[in-house]
């Protein structure tokens, strides 16, 4: 068991507000973008995860801290689905994937060792938020319904952008390992049978297994 003392404590609570601000700022700035936003407001509140996952990498934020405050932030989310009360900006009726995603964070920072966490992590919020913010813009434009489309150039930015979190995060990981890592998350990401918010980072730690 891992022991606190009075400074490293004030120093983690504020890594821990400095975490949290992005986030919460982005979910109170995005209900002016409205609900006509809903898809995009979720990817911008996907990126703002990013300080985060920084904070944890550079051990300003233990990960006993870092789980259990990912999975109380899931489960507020959940409350406000299964009490009708969503925050409609960025909620979407049946669909829990801001939930899967914060409770997936969680186990996944609790289970894995902190640098292939992270880089799941940093996947999860820039990866899936680039390739919405893509596929968002493809479909805008050619006047087509967003709703859980998904496309190829959404799919290359997903790619493109995980090669360059591995390139950081995972420098022990050679080139062509980076390349299939990133390729098996890409097409986790873009199935249809499960949210990729638990398919990206389910295929991860399985992949842990074996690297």
């Amino acid at each position: 068991m891992t022991l606190y003392y009075g400074g490293q404590v004030m120093d983690i609570i504020t890594a821990v507000i400095l975490a949290a601000l992005p986030i919460l700022a982005s979910i109170y700035f995005t209900r002016y973008l409205g609900e006509e936003y809903a898809w995009i407001n979720r990817k911008i509140i996907h990126f703002s995860i990013v300080p985060a996952a920084i904070l944890y990498y550079f051990d300003q934020i233990p990960r006993e801290v870092f789980s259990p405050a990912a999975f109380i932030f899931g489960l507020v989310q959940l409350i406000f689905h299964i009490k009708k009360n969503k925050l409609g900006w960025y909620q979407i009726k049946s669909n829990y994937g801001e939930v899967f995603f914060a409770f997936s964070a969680s186990l996944v920072v609790f289970a894995l060792p902190k640098s292939y966490a992270t880089a799941i992590l940093l996947a999860m919020a820039i990866s899936d938020g680039v390739t919405g913010v893509i596929r968002f813009a493809y479909f805008r434009r050619n006047g087509h319904n967003v709703k859980l489309k998904k496309h190829w150039s959404g799919s290359l930015g997903y790619f493109l952008s995980t090669l360059l979190i591995s390139a950081l995060v995972l420098p022990e990981f050679s080139w062509p390992l980076k390349v299939v890592w990133g390729i098996i998350l890409t097409l986790a990401e873009y199935q249809a049978f499960l949210d990729d918010n638990l398919a990206v980072p389910l295929v991860g730690t399985i992949l842990k297994l074996f690297i």
